[in-house]
This record gives C-alpha cells, sequence and structure tokens, in this order.
C-alpha cells in the first residue's frame, strides 16, 4: 500500500519504520524542518509541508494513498488532516492518533476518521488485559463502535473449557479471530478445543459484548458486569 503519515515525531517514524519493514512505501510529511531527519528512516519518502493545508496535500499527492494516518502531537492538526484526507482526496482508509483521552469523542466520521487510537484507551486496555481473567476487555473500537476487538481470558470454570469451538455458540456480529495461548498465536478451527488460560480475540459489535460474556463466561459474568454498570 501507499500510505501517508503527517507528522515525523517518535511515533510517526515509528509507524513509518514498521510498514516499511512489511513491505509499503510510506510518504512522512512534517511541517517543522528541524523534525525532518530522513536519515531516522531512509527508506520513506519525506516530504516538508503543513499537512493541514489542501495545497500541500494536493503536491503530495495525497490522494493516491491508500491509508492516511494523521499522528501528530497535536488532536486539532489531526482532525483536520483526517477531514481533509477524506472529503477532499477521498481516502478509502484514515487512522487518526488521539493524544488526549477528553477529545476522544470527537474523532467520528464527520471528522473522516475510519479508526481513532487512543494511547491513554489502548494503555488502559493493556494494563486491564495484563490483569484480567474472567471478563472481557475492550482492546481497540473500529468504526466509531460499530466494530470492538475485545479480549477474554479463560477462567477454569469457564463453561466451554475443553470442549471445541464448534459447540460454541458464538453470537451473530462476533467472530474469535485468534487464540493465544502461551506464547503462541492459534488460528481457530471449528474442531480446536478451548482452553483454561486461553486468551480469545474476538470482534464484534458493541450491542453483542454481553452476550459474547455471557456465553464465554457463563451468565453469572454477564449479570455481575451489568450490575457494575
Amino acid at each position: 500500500m501507499r500510505i501517508a503519515i503527517a507528522g515525523a515525531g517518535n511515533v510517526g517514524r515509528s509507524i513509518a519504520q514498521e510498514l516499511i519493514d512489511n513491505g509499503h512505501q510510506v510518504m512522512l510529511i512534517e511541517r517543522q524542518p528541524k523534525m525532518l531527519r530522513p536519515d531516522r528512516v531512509p527508506a520513506a519518502d519525506w516530504v516538508l509541508a503543513d499537512a493541514c493545508e489542501l495545497a500541500s496535500l494536493e503536491e503530495a499527492d495525497v490522494a493516491g494513498c491508500d491509508v492516511v494516518v494523521a499522528a501528530t502531537g497535536d488532536d486539532k492538526v489531526n482532525l483536520v488532516v483526517s477531514l481533509l484526507a477524506k472529503t477532499e482526496f477521498a481516502v478509502p482508509r484514515v487512522v487518526a492518533r488521539v493524544n488526549r483521552a477528553e477529545n476522544e469523542w470527537l474523532f467520528t466520521e464527520q471528522w473522516g476518521v475510519d479508526v481513532a487510537v487512543s494511547k491513554p484507551r489502548v494503555m488502559a486496555a493493556l494494563v486491564e488485559e495484563a490483569v484480567t481473567v474472567g471478563d472481557l476487555v475492550r482492546l481497540m473500537t473500529f468504526r466509531q463502535g460499530e466494530a470492538n476487538l475485545v479480549e477474554i481470558t479463560l477462567p477454569p470454570t469457564a463453561p466451554y473449557v475443553g470442549q471445541p469451538i464448534h459447540a460454541v455458540p458464538i453470537p451473530r456480529d462476533a467472530a474469535l479471530v485468534a487464540i493465544v495461548r502461551g506464547k503462541r498465536v492459534l488460528v481457530p478451527t471449528p474442531d480446536d478445543p478451548i482452553e483454561a488460560g486461553d486468551e480469545l480475540v474476538f470482534v464484534c459489535t458493541a450491542a453483542v459484548e454481553d452476550d459474547v460474556r455471557a456465553v464465554i463466561l457463563g451468565p453469572a459474568s454477564a449479570a455481575r458486569h451489568r450490575d457494575r454498570s
């Protein structure tokens, strides 16, 4: 893919290097000359420009990009870049960094954002995921809440421990996409059994999260969650 990243700070450069290592073509757009450090990511195309200016984005041929990543440290800038990328250049996928948790509600489709990545939320989710067994943890939100990436670490008391996946009545609008078992990541197949301690990773809509929790952990777990909420 051809990917444009607005913001060449530590975050932008790290994303760029990871994408380049995965075989993608990356352009870094940075408005501050002192932040132009092509030696840090030599395989990227570096552009000195203000990504909030329409003319700059036209000159950089953002319309030819498959993805735009708004990765600056300023939420206002990231919103403007996202809106321009989507409305003026019809970029198929726009990913935006959210720096301040109180601004997260702004990063919606109305601002051109397909996926918002909130550092505070991700850090909180990682903490929860590391210490939580027997509950559903939301790791990431896609499409402004229409779909979420969630994780459940199975306790020994989970109702379907030891049974194959095909025996688990996974709700509609939910999909089991991976099983993390120790140091292994398994692509689930219908005959694979699930074991205590497995981390089950689902993609599901927010509306069925309670249903997933009830099926995987039992109705009592879902009831306790509703009581806490």
